[in-house]
C-alpha cells in the first residue's frame, strides 16, 4: 500500500492530498529514508512524520483494505510517539493563551508599555543624556 494512502486510511491526515504535500516537503520517512507519496509500506515498517509540531512515530502492523473508523485504527498501526511530545504541544497552547485571549483584538497602549517593560525595550532617548 502507498504511504499516502496508508496515512490517510489510519486517519492521521484528512485527505490524501495533505499527505502528498507533506511527503513532497520531506516530512515523512519510512525506516529512516525520506519517502515519496508513492512509497510502498509493508507490515513491520516504521513511519516517522512531522505534523502540528509533533514528530509522530508509527509502526505498521497490518494494511487496511480502505479508510477505517477511528475505533479500528489500532488494529493497523502502533503509535510509538513519546508522551512528552504531546505535553510540549499542550505547553505551546497554554503559552499562547496566557497573555492575550483569542478575540480580544489588538494590544492597547498599556499592553504595549507592559510588554516593553517586560522585554527591556526602552526608548532610545533618555532624558538624563540631555
Amino acid at each position: 500500500m502507498r504511504i499516502d494512502k496508508f496515512l490517510w486510511c489510519v486517519r492521521y491526515y484528512k485527505t490524501r492530498n495533505m499527505v502528498t504535500e507533506a511527503a513532497k516537503k520531506n516530512h515523512i520517512t519510512v525506516n529512516g529514508n525520506v519517502a515519496k507519496p508513492s512509497k510502498e509500506v509493508f507490515p513491520g515498517d516504521k513511519i516517522t512524520f512531522r505534523k502540528d509540531q509533533i514528530t509522530h512515530i508509527v509502526s505498521v502492523l497490518d494494511l487496511p483494505p480502505s479508510r477505517v473508523g477511528a475505533k479500528l485504527v489500532d488494529i493497523y498501526r502502533k503509535d510509538e510517539t513519546p508522551a512528552e511530545s504531546f505535553a510540549h504541544l499542550e505547553m505551546l497552547k497554554l503559552s499562547k493563551e496566557h497573555y492575550r485571549k483569542s478575540g480580544e483584538g489588538r494590544p492597547t497602549k498599556k499592553d504595549r508599555r507592559d510588554i516593553d517593560g517586560y522585554t527591556g525595550d526602552f526608548d532610545e532617548f533618555d532624558e538624563s543624556d540631555s
